[in-house]
């Protein structure tokens, strides 16, 4: 039993599941595998999918040729090899007086999903064989109900080794017999009214064996809606707490500093950029912290407008930082900083791994000593127990590669900082009221005038020596080139070129008359920057090198890429590595060279040729990848989504943003009796990772 009549609702919720029915110690290993340690966390244990049984057809009802779904029970399993050395697997199922023979041809390893007297589903094309109906290579699911009041929907459950469906859904529908009506309800009334929500007491049965597809809709609608205002009360209380605790030092702009920052710039600013320095003013020149991220596509001026932002502060005697995720992207911040500066009269400071013991003794030192104004660097920075007395601003570059908590990590001595963080990598809309739900958006789409389109090919083996004697003419007019390979030692994956291997292929063929640098992950950090500083200053010609130029290399005479083995990237990550060559004033060429071998590869890598805004392929690469483990990253450090899905639910997303932000503007704290459950579940499923007070 889950528990004696006698207990209260919270003990029978905090049942431990070794005592609920049907489990038991070594049953309740298996579920603690899944992270199911009690009564309540079986409830909210959601399907991954439902069976439906609602479309099977009787084998009465087929005709030749018809797709149809098939249940029935195994009488016999023929496991054989065929006169011609080919393995054949059959299985014959009865339904009712007939037969239907599912077959399957060099697939010996299926036999053991099949036991006699198995009930299961077969669906395919059907087909006459003599007295029998025949499928071929069917695809099979499990029927297995037995002990369970259900519809023509059986939920499927997540599973470990050990644990069968059976067994979980007769787990779960005996603690939701006994124990759902110990769930409170944690939504008032008019919420449940104004949002055409089930109650938690209808829902929660509907959600696990719904009777028909419309009660499954309505109560998946619940439980989604549920999730995401929870998740949108939590970025709403994390942006209302911010502005509230938040003391930061006021950097009003007026016409003398915007002069002495604007003469440092040798180009026009885009409408955009000038757009982002006036929403980002407009910030700086209040007490509340900025909190704001700046996107854009791959050379659209971002830098810029950082630069003029880290000014502001410094002309306010503050001093700003700037934190980027690879020493690679480091120093060409510090080295744009630098040309940037020349003839300005602001002290820099470059901190990385890469530095020596001494030398960053030297540098924290005179930055605590308010000796350096801007400091650029890498995660060093929060290991180095940095003190910087004058923090005014801090900019993290690559938003995504740094964890929630870290982008706060950086502070001044006494008030906050303001925050502006960078993406170059734009955010599809439904992540962006997410992930980065809690910051104030600006967003780049128009390049800087004078850069130059890019054009983008697909090669075949058959076109190599082409692309390469291409290749090789752009080198000899004097432009540069990367050659991009995904690993740095493919010895384990013969079918993938190693950057390596591609190195020496190279260096000994095609591009042989020229000067070929290398450089990846696995070298140090000074054989990184030293290969990067050969290539801008074109003492080598071509940069042979994996995904680790990704972003921030701006190298303005490069206008060549060659992309290996191209199915193995990100579409993301595809464009990002475009944009490597789309930075002067040179037109761009790429070639990616490619053997997809799913049709979800095949669809990254047609959008990749088809559009280079970054904006639409960002939309389109979460639309085939899905949302996956989207919180549950340790990038991010949330809680992973339960049931909902924001590409499927991004409609009941706009809704549970509109009413968090409704009830955090109308009752900042939450505070009102009526909603005291769900502060409570905000508090307890968001309050660490976010950084929230108690709101009450």
């Amino acid at each position: 039993m889950c528990a004696a009549p006698s207990k209260t609702a919270s003990e029978l919720l905090h049942t431990p599941v070794q005592f609920l029915k049907g489990v038991g110690p070594e049953r309740a290993a298996l579920l603690q595998r899944l992270g199911l340690h009690a009564a309540k966390d079986l409830l909210f244990f959601f399907p991954r999918d439902y069976q439906d049984l609602s479309s099977v057809k009787t084998l009465g009802e087929v005709r030749e040729g018809d797709a149809v779904s098939i249940a029935g029970t195994i009488e016999e399993i023929d496991a054989r090899v065929s006169d011609s050395g080919r393995s054949v697997l059959g299985i014959l199922v009865r339904q009712g007086d007939e037969h239907l023979r599912g077959v399957w041809f060099n697939q010996p390893f299926l036999r053991q999903r099949f036991k006699f007297g198995q009930r299961i589903m077969l669906s395919g094309v059907v087909k006459r064989q003599g007295m029998c109906w025949e499928m071929r290579h069917p695809r099979v699911q499990s029927i297995e109900s037995e002990g369970v009041t259900a519809g023509p929907l059986l939920p499927v459950y997540p599973l470990t080794e050990g644990l069968k469906q059976t067994q979980l859904r007769r787990i779960v529908q005996g603690v939701l017999e006994l124990c759902q009506t110990a769930i409170d309800e944690v939504f008032p009334d008019a919420v449940l009214h104004r949002m055409r929500v089930w109650p938690m007491a209808a829902a929660l049965p509907q959600v696990h064996f719904p009777r028909d597809a419309a009660s499954l809709e309505q109560a998946r609608r619940r439980f989604v809606y549920q999730e995401l205002l929870v998740l949108q009360l939590a970025l709403a209380l994390r942006r209302y707490q911010l502005r509230q605790r938040g003391q930061a030092e006021p950097l009003p702009i007026d016409s003398r500093i915007d002069a002495r920052i604007r003469r440092l710039f040798p180009f026009a600013l885009t409408a955009d950029q000038e757009q982002a320095i006036q929403e980002i003013c407009v910030d700086l020149s209040g007490r509340v912290p900025m909190n704001r991220l700046l996107q854009g596509d791959v050379g659209s001026g971002k830098t810029v407008v950082a630069i003029y932002a880290m000014l502001l502060a410094v002309a306010h005697g503050q001093q700003a930082a700037l934190m980027a995720p690879t020493e690679v992207l480091a120093r060409q911040h510090w080295q744009t900083l630098q040309a940037c500066l020349a003839k300005a009269q602001v002290r820099l400071a470059l901190l990385t791994g890469a530095c020596t013991t001494a030398e960053r003794n030297r540098l924290k030192t005179e930055i605590a000593a308010g000796e350096r104004d801007i400091v650029v660097g890498t995660q060093a920075m929060l290991h180095a127990e940095m003190q910087l007395p004058r923090l005014g601003l801090v900019v993290v570059d690559e938003q995504h590669k740094f964890g929630v908590k870290q982008r706060a990590q950086l502070r001044g001595a006494g008030r906050d900082p303001h925050y502006l963080v960078m993406t170059a990598t734009p955010i599809p809309r439904t992540v962006a009221m997410t992930l980065y739900g809690d910051l104030d958006v600006s967003t780049l789409r128009g390049n800087p005038p004078g850069r130059q389109g890019v054009h983008t090919y697909r090669g075949d083996d058959a076109q190599r020596e082409a692309w390469w004697e291409f290749f090789r003419r752009k080198l000899r007019e004097g432009r540069q080139g990367f050659v991009i390979a995904p690993l740095v030692d493919g010895s384990d994956e013969s079918d993938v070129s190693s950057v390596e291997q591609m190195y020496a292929s190279l260096t000994n063929g095609p591009l042989e008359e020229f000067r070929v640098g290398l450089v990846h992950g696995r070298l140090s950090a000074e054989e990184k920057g030293a290969a990067m500083d050969a290539f801008l200053a074109q003492q080598t010609q071509v940069l042979v090198a994996t995904s680790v130029v990704e972003v921030g290399v701006d190298i303005p005479n490069a206008s060549l890429m060659t992309i290996e083995n191209g199915e193995r990237f990100g579409l993301a990550q595809l464009h990002q590595l475009r944009g490597r060559v789309r930075r002067g004033p040179y037109p761009g060429f790429v070639c990616v060279f490619a053997n997809p071998v799913t049709a979800e590869s095949e669809q990254r890598l047609q959008a990749f040729l088809a559009s280079t805004d970054g904006f639409e392929l960002a939309e389109t690469d979460f639309r085939l990848r899905g949302p996956g483990d989207l919180f549950g990253t340790q990038q991010h450090g949330l809680p992973p989504l339960r049931i909902a899905d924001v590409i499927r639910d991004a409609e009941i997303l706009q809704e549970a943003r509109n009413m968090a932000d409704e009830l955090i503007r109308n009752d900042p704290d939450l505070r009102q009796p009526e909603y005291a459950r769900l502060k409570r579940m905000v508090i307890t499923r968001y309050g660490q990772a976010m950084d929230l007070g108690d709101v009450g």
